[in-house]
């Protein structure tokens, strides 16, 4: 087996559950670990500070450090940081924004060299750093930064220095990952206790360079930090379907696939490939007749059924534990009548509707999401074009979260919003995200792949949430192992596919057993 390339994504196989809060839910977890589970405040800012200079001594192993503090507990986390530099013999110094809260008390004793930012000299002190340390504004951030933290912001960034930004690069907005006004471009960003929801949303995503995970003494994650979470090889590894010793074909879950439209097989090729990559006992392909010879050809292990025969179609359906129905199906009355059939016959079977099934739907032609979702679990794997059809009106990126999220509480769908980061949406509010898609995946055919392996999942059992959220991540591992760059096609996702279902999450090339998860930078 091949190993992963540089920066390849990783979980500790222990923490197969990584939160995502949004800024107000960290600080509310935070509150609750202080007052109610009694871990004392200065224990996590000294574990914070403490991984953070660790963190940053694997990364900028020489040369002078300056940190930029605020006044809240990320400039607290900064000044642990310098202190713990200081003691291993780093030359350090501290500035300082806004009112002195009394960090400096950090230093224990230890003398660090500190100054106001407002004092002169801020653009010299930085530019004669190997590193700027950003612990200038955190997750309480609301709207832009005031005007002495801009103007430090301003001077990161003039500087052109590495920039090690603690929990959140300062301007980003912990929830939305939105940038008002002056903003840090981090080399990394160390985040406590877990990804804040907006450091993995763009633009904040971009923003925030390698992003690194640490644990610093939390309890267990709880509702207080929030429902979203974070795709890793550790929770898939989780959460994926294992055969018994002792199975049958049918006994490991069939799926049909009604993909194609007539002359057309390639959308229909590559979602049978997909399911049966992904670990499916048995697949049948409903397409039109003309496309049977190619079909037979090019996947032989998949049974052929016509599409355009009722009672074969609807045989096909009761007998399948799941169904995808969509990609390349064309937009025809002939599509209209077998996404008919297929609902008709669906009974309580988990169905993935992808592509023209969804385009047909938000026009009114074919039956429409609720009525998917009467009938048993229903997903949608919309783009962001076919997101705006279904939900009324076009929409740009920024908007893609709630559409999604409010597509599935108005239906009863699970939502696939595929983009950038790609989630996926649960009716009663659990959000996924994925982390390990890149623009390297916007190429025709990737969602027909996507759809073949949910519905493979959902065919052996898996929840349609679940299905989907592990679709997304065998996907994007197996677009990383690919390292193809640009160069890649969905061909090459299916053949990686079995390499990320038998590969071990992994361990980050920190070398720090405190590390949560280790993101590359998104460019």
């Amino acid at each position: 087996m091949t190993s992963p390339p540089a920066g390849f994504l990783h979980s500790l196989t222990g923490v197969p559950d990584l939160a995502a809060p949004t800024g107000p839910e960290a600080s509310a977890f935070d509150r609750w670990a202080i007052e109610q589970r009694g871990v004392p405040q200065p224990v996590l800012m000294e574990n914070a500070g403490r991984s953070a200079a660790q963190v940053l001594s694997r990364l900028f192993p020489a040369g002078p450090v300056v940190v930029v503090a605020g006044t809240g507990n990320n400039g607290g986390d900064g000044w642990v940081l310098a202190r713990t530099l200081c003691a291993w013999g780093r030359s350090v110094q501290v500035l300082t924004v806004g009112s002195d809260p009394g960090h400096a008390a950090l230093g224990h004793g230890w003398s660090i060299p500190s100054a106001s930012s407002e004092a002169g000299g801020l653009g010299e002190a930085l530019a004669g750093s190997e590193v700027v340390v950003d612990a200038v504004l955190g997750t309480g951030l609301r709207g832009a930064p005031r005007e002495a933290q801009a103007r430090a912001i301003e001077a990161i960034t003039r500087s052109g220095r590495p920039v090690l930004a603690l929990d959140v690069p300062s301007g980003v907005s912990a929830t939305s990952g939105a940038a008002e006004g002056a903003v840090v471009s981090a080399t990394a960003t160390v985040a406590f206790g877990a990804p804040k929801l907006g450091t993995l949303l763009h633009p904040g995503r971009a923003r925030s360079g390698r992003l690194i995970a640490v644990e610093i003494g939390f309890p267990p994650a709880d509702a207080r930090l929030g429902n979203a979470r974070v795709l890793t090889p550790g929770w898939a590894a989780a959460r994926r379907p294992r055969r018994e010793p002792v199975t049958h074909k049918k006994a490991v879950g069939s799926l049909l696939v009604v993909a194609g439209r007539e002359g057309m097989a390639g959308a229909a090729l590559l979602c049978v490939r997909a399911a049966l990559r992904a670990g499916i006992g048995l697949v049948r392909v409903a397409s039109p007749a003309s496309n049977r010879e190619v079909l037979q050809r090019c996947v032989p292990e998949a049974l052929y059924v016509d599409r355009e025969d009722p009672r074969e179609l609807a045989e096909a359906v009761r007998t399948s534990d799941a169904v995808v129905v969509g990609p390349g199906m064309g937009l025809d009355d002939l599509a209209v009548h077998a996404l008919e059939r297929v609902l008709a016959a669906a009974s309580a079977s988990p169905v993935v509707m992808d592509a023209d099934a969804l385009t047909l739907s938000a026009a009114g032609r074919a039956p429409g999401l609720g009525a998917w979702a009467g009938q048993g679990p229903a997903a949608a794997t919309p783009h962001l074009g076919e997101l705006g059809r279904l939900t009324g009106s076009a929409l740009a990126e920024p908007e893609r979260l709630d559409r999604a999220r409010g597509l599935a509480a108005e239906t009863g769908v699970v939502v696939l919003a595929k983009g950038a980061p790609s989630v996926v949406c649960e009716p009663k509010g659990a959000l996924s995200i994925d982390v390990q898609g890149s623009s390297d995946l916007a190429t025709a055919g990737m969602g027909d792949v996507l759809a073949g392996v949910a519905g493979a999942y959902a065919a052996q059992g898996v929840d349609l949430f679940t299905a989907c959220g592990l679709a997304l991540h065998d996907s994007g591992a197996a677009h990383r192992r690919a390292a193809l760059g640009d160069s890649l096609t969905p061909s090459d996702l299916v053949e990686r596919l079995p390499e990320v279902r038998s590969a071990p999450p992994g361990a980050s090339d920190l070398a720090l057993p405190f590390v949560l998860m280790d993101l590359p930078a998104p460019w």
